[in-house]
């Protein structure tokens, strides 16, 4: 595959234009950001079928000389992806502008709530370390063995337990051989 390196260079500042105005809160700026991802990922595909040659269907040419039609098809239903967001986006934009007089997309009350409480648990965070640095000798959580979940037991916690685990003896025919089974 020979891929000009230019193609290339465009493609990519393509596709890093495209995520940039992506970000922005302007519903135009949404859909420019779209756009120059569409004719990016159109781009891509065309870099990746390599170099033309002759229909897949015309004649009985040799299979090197035949170009790839999956690029082909997968750069059309790209296209009609592309076509069919951006109408949906330009009626949003349409419909956005004739309620508000701007495309830009607000903060609304759960967005504020959502980055108040963001903050509070910053500062719930913050707090926490504060108290953690203050407390050094502690190496675990849990403080006491009374507020410990697991206790481990020994024997000599159990003074009456008796072991009746089956224990393994030898047989008497490895005792004859001599195995230490």
């Amino acid at each position: 595959m020979n891929a000009s390196l230019v193609l290339i260079i465009v493609m990519a500042v393509l596709y890093a234009c495209g995520v940039y105005a992506m970000l922005e809160r302007s519903l135009t700026r949404v859909l420019i950001g779209f756009l120059l991802l569409g004719n990016a990922t159109n781009l891509l595909l065309l870099i990746v079928m390599g170099a033309p040659g002759v229909a897949p269907f015309f004649g009985s040419a040799p299979v090197d000389e035949m170009s790839d039609p999956l690029p082909q098809a997968l750069t059309l239903t790209a296209i009609v992806i592309t076509f069919a967001v951006s109408a949906f986006l330009l009626a949003l934009i349409y419909r956005s502008w004739q309620l508000g007089q701007a495309d830009t997309v607000a903060d609304d009350e759960a967005d504020i709530e959502v980055r108040e409480r963001a903050a509070e648990a910053e500062e719930a965070m913050d707090e926490e370390t504060e108290i953690e640095d203050a407390d050094d000798d502690a190496t675990t959580d849990f403080v006491g063995t009374d507020t410990a979940p697991i206790t481990i037991l020994g024997a000599r916690d159990f003074a009456g337990l008796r072991d009746d685990a089956p224990v393994d003896r030898p047989s008497p025919e490895s005792r004859d051989r001599g195995d230490d089974a």
